[in-house]
Protein backbone atom coordinates (compact mmCIF):
# COMPACT_ATOMS: atom_id res chain seq x y z
CA UNK A 1 0.00 0.00 0.00
CA UNK A 2 2.66 2.17 0.66
CA UNK A 3 4.51 1.97 -2.51
CA UNK A 4 0.70 2.12 -4.21
CA UNK A 5 0.53 5.60 -2.19
CA UNK A 6 4.11 7.00 -3.37
CA UNK A 7 3.15 5.77 -7.02
CA UNK A 8 0.01 8.18 -7.15
CA UNK A 9 1.98 10.64 -5.40
CA UNK A 10 4.30 11.53 -8.22
CA UNK A 11 1.96 10.73 -10.66
CA UNK A 12 -0.56 13.09 -9.55
CA UNK A 13 2.79 15.79 -9.24
CA UNK A 14 4.08 14.72 -12.39
CA UNK A 15 0.30 15.18 -13.84
CA UNK A 16 -0.30 18.95 -12.31
CA UNK A 17 3.36 19.76 -13.04
CA UNK A 18 2.91 19.11 -17.03
CA UNK A 19 -0.22 18.84 -17.75
CA UNK A 20 -0.18 19.14 -21.66
CA UNK A 21 2.59 16.27 -21.45
CA UNK A 22 0.71 13.95 -19.97
CA UNK A 23 -2.57 14.69 -21.97
CA UNK A 24 -0.08 13.78 -25.17
CA UNK A 25 1.43 10.51 -23.29
CA UNK A 26 -2.38 9.32 -23.01
CA UNK A 27 -3.13 9.86 -25.83
CA UNK A 28 -0.97 8.02 -27.05
CA UNK A 29 -1.56 5.32 -24.93
CA UNK A 30 -5.33 5.71 -26.08
CA UNK A 31 -4.18 5.06 -29.76
CA UNK A 32 -1.87 2.02 -28.39
CA UNK A 33 -5.61 0.44 -26.92
CA UNK A 34 -7.39 1.38 -29.72
CA UNK A 35 -5.41 -0.32 -32.38
CA UNK A 36 -5.01 -3.56 -30.35
CA UNK A 37 -8.87 -3.70 -29.02
CA UNK A 38 -8.98 -3.29 -33.19
CA UNK A 39 -7.14 -6.07 -33.71
CA UNK A 40 -8.69 -8.05 -31.66
CA UNK A 41 -12.42 -7.70 -33.03
CA UNK A 42 -10.74 -8.07 -36.24
CA UNK A 43 -9.25 -11.39 -35.49
CA UNK A 44 -12.77 -12.27 -33.58
CA UNK A 45 -14.64 -11.24 -36.80
CA UNK A 46 -13.27 -14.10 -38.57
CA UNK A 47 -13.89 -16.90 -36.10
CA UNK A 48 -16.71 -18.95 -36.59
CA UNK A 49 -18.29 -19.36 -32.84
CA UNK A 50 -20.60 -16.28 -33.67
CA UNK A 51 -23.00 -15.49 -36.32
CA UNK A 52 -22.58 -13.70 -39.67
CA UNK A 53 -24.36 -10.50 -38.07
CA UNK A 54 -22.10 -10.33 -35.22
CA UNK A 55 -18.39 -10.92 -37.48
CA UNK A 56 -19.45 -8.03 -39.26
CA UNK A 57 -20.41 -5.68 -36.58
CA UNK A 58 -17.14 -7.07 -35.08
CA UNK A 59 -15.06 -6.18 -38.73
CA UNK A 60 -17.08 -2.91 -38.52
CA UNK A 61 -15.96 -2.53 -34.79
CA UNK A 62 -12.36 -3.12 -35.24
CA UNK A 63 -11.69 -1.44 -38.30
CA UNK A 64 -12.99 1.52 -36.66
CA UNK A 65 -11.14 1.56 -33.78
CA UNK A 66 -7.98 0.76 -36.40
CA UNK A 67 -8.69 3.84 -37.90
CA UNK A 68 -9.30 6.23 -34.72
CA UNK A 69 -5.75 4.40 -33.52
CA UNK A 70 -3.90 5.42 -36.48
CA UNK A 71 -5.34 9.17 -36.20
CA UNK A 72 -4.16 9.17 -32.44
CA UNK A 73 -0.76 8.84 -33.82
CA UNK A 74 -1.10 11.54 -36.64
CA UNK A 75 -1.87 14.43 -34.13
CA UNK A 76 -1.40 14.29 -30.49
CA UNK A 77 -4.50 16.97 -30.73
CA UNK A 78 -6.56 14.60 -32.72
CA UNK A 79 -6.25 12.07 -30.08
CA UNK A 80 -6.22 14.41 -27.15
CA UNK A 81 -9.65 15.37 -28.81
CA UNK A 82 -10.78 11.84 -29.71
CA UNK A 83 -10.45 10.49 -26.11
CA UNK A 84 -12.20 13.74 -24.52
CA UNK A 85 -15.09 13.09 -26.95
CA UNK A 86 -14.94 8.78 -26.35
CA UNK A 87 -15.29 9.76 -22.28
CA UNK A 88 -17.87 12.59 -23.16
CA UNK A 89 -20.30 9.98 -25.22
CA UNK A 90 -19.29 7.13 -22.43
CA UNK A 91 -20.42 9.37 -19.53
CA UNK A 92 -23.37 10.50 -21.41
CA UNK A 93 -24.94 6.96 -22.77
CA UNK A 94 -23.59 5.67 -18.37
CA UNK A 95 -25.37 8.31 -17.57
CA UNK A 96 -28.79 8.10 -19.31
CA UNK A 97 -28.67 4.36 -18.88
CA UNK A 98 -27.96 4.91 -14.94
CA UNK A 99 -30.77 7.15 -15.00
CA UNK A 100 -33.53 5.22 -16.62
CA UNK A 101 -32.99 2.26 -14.78
CA UNK A 102 -32.91 3.94 -11.60
CA UNK A 103 -36.53 5.74 -12.64
CA UNK A 104 -37.59 2.32 -14.04
CA UNK A 105 -37.16 0.26 -11.12
CA UNK A 106 -38.79 1.87 -7.63
CA UNK A 107 -37.16 -1.21 -5.66
CA UNK A 108 -33.63 -0.23 -6.26
CA UNK A 109 -31.71 0.93 -3.64
CA UNK A 110 -31.30 4.49 -3.71
CA UNK A 111 -33.08 5.17 -6.24
CA UNK A 112 -32.95 8.97 -5.64
CA UNK A 113 -28.97 8.80 -5.50
CA UNK A 114 -28.92 6.65 -8.42
CA UNK A 115 -30.91 8.82 -10.89
CA UNK A 116 -29.35 12.18 -9.58
CA UNK A 117 -25.99 10.67 -10.40
CA UNK A 118 -27.10 9.40 -13.76
CA UNK A 119 -28.21 12.78 -14.87
CA UNK A 120 -24.88 14.22 -13.40
CA UNK A 121 -23.41 11.99 -15.70
CA UNK A 122 -25.44 12.46 -18.57
CA UNK A 123 -24.66 16.22 -17.81
CA UNK A 124 -21.01 15.84 -17.82
CA UNK A 125 -20.76 13.61 -21.19
CA UNK A 126 -22.61 16.47 -23.04
CA UNK A 127 -19.87 19.05 -21.32
CA UNK A 128 -17.09 17.09 -22.77
CA UNK A 129 -18.84 16.50 -25.98
CA UNK A 130 -19.66 20.47 -26.23
CA UNK A 131 -15.99 22.05 -25.51
CA UNK A 132 -14.03 18.69 -25.22
CA UNK A 133 -10.47 20.65 -25.37
CA UNK A 134 -11.22 22.75 -22.47
CA UNK A 135 -12.76 19.44 -20.34
CA UNK A 136 -10.16 17.13 -21.08
CA UNK A 137 -8.24 19.82 -19.68
CA UNK A 138 -9.25 20.23 -16.66
CA UNK A 139 -10.00 16.57 -15.96
CA UNK A 140 -6.27 16.39 -16.12
CA UNK A 141 -5.70 18.87 -13.00
CA UNK A 142 -8.37 16.83 -11.28
CA UNK A 143 -7.06 13.57 -11.82
CA UNK A 144 -3.69 15.29 -10.88
CA UNK A 145 -5.09 16.32 -7.40
CA UNK A 146 -7.37 13.39 -7.30
CA UNK A 147 -4.08 11.42 -7.27
CA UNK A 148 -2.45 13.53 -4.68
CA UNK A 149 -5.27 12.95 -2.30
CA UNK A 150 -5.29 9.41 -3.00
CA UNK A 151 -1.25 8.79 -2.47
CA UNK A 152 -1.67 10.89 0.88
CA UNK A 153 -4.49 8.64 2.07
CA UNK A 154 -2.59 5.59 0.81
CA UNK A 155 0.83 6.26 2.66
CA UNK A 156 -1.01 7.73 6.15
CA UNK A 157 -3.21 4.21 5.85
CA UNK A 158 0.00 1.89 5.41
CA UNK A 159 1.48 3.69 7.79
CA UNK A 160 -1.35 2.93 10.01
CA UNK A 161 -1.21 -0.56 9.61
CA UNK A 162 2.65 -0.93 9.97
CA UNK A 163 2.02 0.50 13.25
CA UNK A 164 -1.19 -1.59 13.97
CA UNK A 165 0.84 -4.55 13.14
CA UNK A 166 3.44 -3.45 15.64
CA UNK A 167 1.28 -4.03 18.52
CA UNK A 168 -0.60 -6.91 17.42
CA UNK A 169 0.04 -10.29 19.51
CA UNK A 170 2.56 -12.75 18.15
CA UNK A 171 0.89 -15.54 15.99
CA UNK A 172 -2.08 -13.36 15.48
Amino acid sequence: MLLAGVAALVLGALTLAWPGETLRVVGILFGLYLLVIGVMQLVAAFGTHASTALRVMAFISGALCILLGLLCFRSALQSILLLALWIGIGWLFRGITQAVAASSDEAMPARGWQIGLGVISALAGVVLIVSPLTSIAILTYLAGAWLLAVGVIEIATAIRIRHRAKHLPAGA
